[in-house]
């Protein structure tokens, strides 16, 4: 069932709007705010009532664990148990794009509807100044999935926002495009192992540099999933993806990578990056995938993303996005 219809206020990000929207937080109500990796759609994270407002703005399963957003590590201590190389890489990467997945603490007080029941949580602390001073002003951790429909195309501007989710939300504090275009990378430390849950904005090099020793990934359940971005089907656009193409058919939308595929008689044409740099091809993915499903093609050819880096991420996303739909 949908819920009921709000009278959604799009604002751009002021120390006046950002102060509004936090009393709304604590009021319960839900605010879309820009992040460094996509737009979150954020409620008090301590609240059962207002997580369960997340999942039904977004037609989320209750089973998909939500990331819960904090200032530092400090306020994340409160949440979390944090061993050596929890603390080793948030000190490296926070405030910044990557989520930890640790033990609850004793003192944890995120809501068990966000952490989807598990004894674990999902902890990130965002580099967005307005994500940060939305933070700070509630006065609360914040839990924040992408503002898009569940499974769709996550969305890195407040018109995307307004696109998926005008009518659901109480405000959305537009913050301009988001740096990074692509989700947090996630790890879990369990028991003193690391291991990948998630690549993202962060890649596993860099993840590995700082540890020190390399780290094996996890293949979620998508039945039973202990992170966000594990569901087989997430990211989608209504358009079929076709993967690692040649060229694109005259039925096809196009994107490119580095001009990569042949000239054809295709129709709309977007280059995630002509010069092959895969941080602007990071950028532009979800913006790039949201664009061409406008046009109206039934799929889209995709050519072929190297497989390092950054580009494992955008591989990931591409792959989910072309699974078969669960619903």
């Amino acid at each position: 069932m949908a819920p009921r219809s709000k009278t959604t206020r799009l604002a751009a990000a002021s120390p006046g709007s950002i102060a509004a929207a936090a009393a709304c937080l604590r009021a319960g109500g839900l605010v879309a705010v820009p992040t460094e990796t996509v737009y979150g759609l954020a409620a008090d994270a301590t609240s059962d009532a207002a997580v369960a407002t997340i999942y039904a703005a977004k037609d989320r399963p209750a089973i998909n664990p939500l990331i819960a957003h904090v200032l530092d590590l400090e306020a994340a201590r409160e949440h979390a148990v944090f061993g050596p190389e929890a603390e080793r890489l948030a000190n490296a990467f926070w405030p910044g794009p990557l989520t930890l997945v640790l033990p609850v603490a004793p003192t944890c007080r995120i809501s068990l509807l966000a952490r989807a029941g598990l004894e674990t949580v999902a902890l990130r602390s965002p580099a967005h100044e307005t994500a940060r001073a939305l933070i700070e002003a509630a006065g609360a951790p914040l839990a924040a999935p992408s503002a898009n429909r569940s499974g769709r195309v996550s969305a890195t501007t407040a018109a995307h926002v307004v696109a998926d989710l005008d009518g659901r939300v109480d405000w959305i504090l537009d913050g301009g495009p988001c740096r990074y275009g692509l989700e947090s990378t996630i790890v879990e430390i369990i028991a003193g192992l690391p291991r990948l849950l998630r690549p993202g904005a962060i890649t596993r090099e860099a993840i590995e540099s700082a540890l020190g020793s390399p780290i094996e990934s996890a293949v979620g359940s998508p039945a039973a999933p202990n992170a966000p971005g594990q569901l087989a089907s997430h990211y989608a656009p209504n358009a079929d993806l076709r993967l690692g193409a040649a060229d694109a058919r005259a039925d096809e939308a196009a994107l490119d990578f580095a001009g990569l595929l042949k000239e054809s008689a295709a129709g709309a044409r977007l280059d995630l990056s002509p010069a092959g740099d895969l941080i602007e091809a990071a950028s532009h993915l979800f913006s790039y995938l949201r664009a061409l499903d406008a046009g109206g093609a039934a799929r889209i050819a995709v050519a072929p993303i190297p497989d390092y880096g950054l580009g494992a991420a955008i591989n990931d996303r591409l792959r989910r996005a072309a699974a078969p739909r669960t619903g």
